[in-house]
């Protein structure tokens, strides 16, 4: 019997045949192995460790005749009999599981991967198109602008991929959807090869994970060239726009880079004066001058900065950047300029990011926890003028001498945590050698620690160095998982120091 070849394999075809190995057994790894069970595939998934919730999801796939191995030691074999294997993002490429596919010939798939293939046609006769975004910051934040202006738009769309819902589960909804909102990491770029997004943006590129792109596996293109290219990733086979940033010329390079479908373009997004073919500020408007049909001579209103921030107060730069970037998106999909403004004003922005704590005694405490490196600490220290600096946890790589030169002038301090943190002191010793610093030793190296109990001591150290007129700023500049289990616990813990201090 000859058994089907994966790689020619749809949604509607028989895989009750193909022999399945999902590495990974998280969100996305469970709705891999999940989905792929219902279609009829033989799955095994394999993990190392699991939470109780996971143990018991286990078990329901066991019911359904999957094989879930979960024990130290599970992926550092691949199983003999093996026709695709789909892997978790946080797997690097020299994984013991992966390098013994790749040494069989045995495709590799990420989890977007698989979603692509398995996506159905809708009412129209076609799937519902992607629209995708990537960039070392502000990846969630644009793709749920852009879900918000979808919907204004009458559409049934949803952010899914890094955010929001699995990918795989969305394109799996029974009820099909009319456009997908989707955030991409470069992890997940890294392993998806035939994706053809109808439209797609790159925010920005900043070291990151340079720690996930280190090693011989990679050869000279280790680094910051590999993790860029994995970003670039999104633009090819592009349908309609490839969405750039003006002021980031590496995204543009990204772009000329790419294959995409003829008649695709480029468009650009500033918080400039936008030129022929961009989407941009003029004044206090956003305004469009790429998608519509005399923008060589005029531009369109989208909305004003005011609809950004409804409470009050002016918006921080990169929230209109990425506000910007969303419109973009959704103008080459056709929507209106009533949407866009619509969609703009009822969004959000998600807790942990630039959320006001409270003032007390004249000093403003705000939560940017999910400030998780340098380029994002940056874009969170840049929206303030004298500020007390929370920072520090793991680096990932990255260094912070360029970030620290750029904001030296708005430091009145800086109070440091984390397994990484001596890296950032170096920085400003270096750069802003009298601005205080203040080191706040907590179990930097044992894991999670009593996370209240270490916030308590930075909001302590920062009272000292704080004035009436400054802002006490959580913006790490690093991951959290030295210390706390994700950088909303990090966040949660350090508002509720701050209100047993002063409220």
């Amino acid at each position: 019997m000859t058994r089907p070849d994966p790689l020619q394999l749809r949604r509607e075809d028989d895989w009750s045949g193909v022999r399945a190995v999902v590495a990974g057994f998280g969100v996305s790894g469970f709705a891999a192995a999940d989905n792929l069970t219902h279609l009829g595939a033989q799955v095994t998934a394999l993990a190392e460790t699991a939470t109780p919730a996971q143990l018991e999801k286990a078990e329901l796939l066991e019911i359904l005749g999957a094989r879930v191995d979960i024990h130290a030691g599970a992926t550092q074999t691949l199983p003999d009999d093996v026709d695709v294997v789909v892997t978790s993002p946080g797997f690097r490429p020299d994984a013991p599981v992966l390098q013994a596919a790749r040494s069989r010939g045995i495709p590799i798939w990420g989890e977007v991967e698989l979603a692509w293939r398995l996506r159905a046609a809708g009412p129209d006769g076609v799937p519902a198109p992607w629209l995708c975004v990537t960039g070392t910051n502000g990846k969630t934040t644009t793709v749920q602008m852009l879900d918000s202006i979808l919907q204004a738009a009458g559409l049934r769309s949803v952010a899914a991929g890094n955010v929001g819902l699995p990918i795989v589960e969305a394109v799996m909804d029974p009820a099909p959807y009319d456009v997908l909102a989707v955030e991409l990491s470069s992890f997940q770029l890294h392993y998806t090869d035939s994706m053809s997004a109808e439209s797609a943006a790159v925010l920005n590129l900043a070291a990151d994970h340079l720690d996930w792109y280190e090693g011989a596996s990679w050869g000279e293109r280790a680094g910051m060239r590999a993790y860029g290219d994995d970003k670039g990733r999104i633009f090819q086979r592009v349908q309609r726009a490839c969405v750039y940033n003006v002021a980031d010329p590496a995204t543009e390079h990204l772009v000329r880079e790419a294959e995409v479908v003829d008649g695709a373009r480029a468009v650009g997004f500033t918080l400039g004066m936008p030129g022929v073919g961009m989407v941009g500020l003029v004044e206090d408007l956003l305004v469009d001058r790429a998608f519509i049909e005399e923008r060589a001579t005029s531009a369109a209103e989208l909305c004003s900065l005011a609809d950004l921030a409804p409470d009050g107060g002016a918006p921080a730069p990169h929230v209109v950047a990425n506000a910007l970037a969303a419109a973009a998106l959704a103008r080459a999909h056709g929507v209106s300029q009533e949407a866009v403004r619509d969609g703009l004003r009822a969004f959000r922005l998600d807790g942990h990011r630039i959320a006001s704590v409270g003032t007390f005694g004249g000093i403003t405490w705000v939560d940017d926890s999910k400030a998780t490196n340098p380029h994002a600490a940056q874009s969170s220290l840049q929206a303030f003028d004298r500020v007390v600096w929370v920072a520090g946890g793991l680096a990932k790589g990255a260094t912070f001498d360029e970030l620290v030169g750029s904001i030296a002038s708005r430091l009145a301090g800086v109070v440091l945590v984390g397994r990484d943190r001596q890296l950032i002191a170096d920085a400003v010793a270096r750069h802003a050698p009298d601005v205080p610093v203040i080191l706040v030793d907590h179990g930097e190296d044992g894991g999670v620690v009593d996370g209240l109990a270490l916030m308590r001591g930075v909001v302590d150290a920062a009272a000292r160095l704080a004035a009436p007129g400054d802002t006490v700023l959580l913006a790490p500049g690093c991951a959290s998982m030295d210390q706390f289990s994700g950088y909303a616990a990090r966040g949660d813990a350090f508002a509720a120091a701050v209100r047993a201090r002063f409220g």
